[in-house]
């Protein structure tokens, strides 16, 4: 059985407090969750693991939860996250983990196997797919994205205190949009909260919480949500904003790496409403060069953003079969 989980405090990069859960015993495997959620995020996962034979640890990302939350921009660079990962192995008393990531996770998780793989022996990434520098600066490339009379989310995002100002007055409300929007119970006629019209805020697109805790999707019960939102309140979203006003400079800090491949075993997981996985078409027929030690990619069906959480089953079983291969 899975045995009791467990949190602790542990050091990421060097002054970088960062937090854990914990369960199981066995080879590492080490989750990195997204935009924005936290540890919880990864609360199936832990558990199957667990009980797969594995030693789970699913961390809040800097900038979230009881992690150190660095002021400066700068201080979310793509580098700063690998540290923080090696940094956790090694507190761990680790040599190697099995690194997994969602949304932004997934890019730290193969950034983390791109720049170690002597540390990052296998990558499994959800929802965004892997996609080696390219030649062009990432926000130059995301115009292509949207019209003229829209503003892509990842341009929204771009301005300091921008965002934030729409989110400080109810995070509870921007957090439901945001959570609803990107999932597969998405209201077909809902505004889609990437591409935001010119002169507007994100916000004003977004759907209304429902009153009746029954009206919850199945994957979100509402007593979860309020968690999400109470972590949140206390923390604020700058610190998560700030890995997205770093994208261009993780362009110039990633240049020795243009155009390589990952060279340890991967698997994909995404959803066939995800957004992420939707624009990375291009990516993952790309597959074959970039990850040349690719077990599998999965797009699960009528899945929407969330994809551990929403197909917790799915990925349970997939995630498995994959990290218990590794050892085949």
């Amino acid at each position: 059985m899975a045995g009791e989980r467990r949190h602790r405090i542990l050091t990421g990069a060097p002054g970088i407090r960062i937090h854990a859960a914990e369960q199981g015993e066995g080879p590492l495997v080490l989750f990195v969750h997204g935009f924005p959620e936290g540890w919880h995020a990864w609360h199936h996962q832990l558990t199957a693991v667990a009980d797969a034979g594995f030693r789970g640890v699913a961390i809040d990302v800097r900038g979230y939860g009881r992690s150190s939350k660095p002021t400066t921009i700068d201080s979310y660079r793509m580098l700063d996250h690998v540290d923080d990962n090696l940094g956790v192995v090694a507190a761990l008393g680790e040599q190697s983990a099995i690194i997994v990531g969602h949304d932004w996770g997934a890019p730290i998780a193969c950034n983390s196997a791109l720049l170690r793989p002597d540390v990052f022996r296998a990558v499994a990434m959800l929802s965004v797919p892997y996609s080696p520098r390219g030649s062009r600066p990432p926000l130059e490339k995301m115009y292509a994205l949207v019209d003229a009379d829209h503003e892509f989310y990842m341009h929204y995002f771009q301005e300091p205190g921008r965002v934030e100002a729409e989110i400080e007055p109810d995070v509870r409300g921007w957090l439901w949009g945001m959570y609803l929007l990107a999932s597969g119970n998405r209201p077909a006629a809902s505004a889609d909260f990437a591409a935001i019209p010119r002169g507007t805020r994100m916000r004003d697109g977004f759907p209304i919480e429902p009153s009746d805790p029954a009206d919850y999707p199945e994957w979100l019960p509402r007593h979860e949500f309020d968690a999400i939102v109470e972590a949140f309140e206390y923390t604020g979203l700058t610190g998560p904003l700030n890995r997205y006003r770093n994208l261009d400079p993780d362009w110039h800090d990633l240049a020795a790496y243009a155009g390589q491949p990952i060279e340890v075993p991967a698997l994909f997981i995404g959803g066939e409403f995800d957004g992420p996985t939707v624009w990375g078409g291009r990516a993952i027929s790309r597959f074959p060069e970039t990850l040349p030690r690719l077990t599998g990619a999965h797009i699960l069906p009528g899945c929407g953003h969330w994809v551990q959480q929403e197909r917790p089953d799915d990925v349970n079983r997939l995630l498995v079969e994959f990290l218990t291969g590794l050892a085949s």
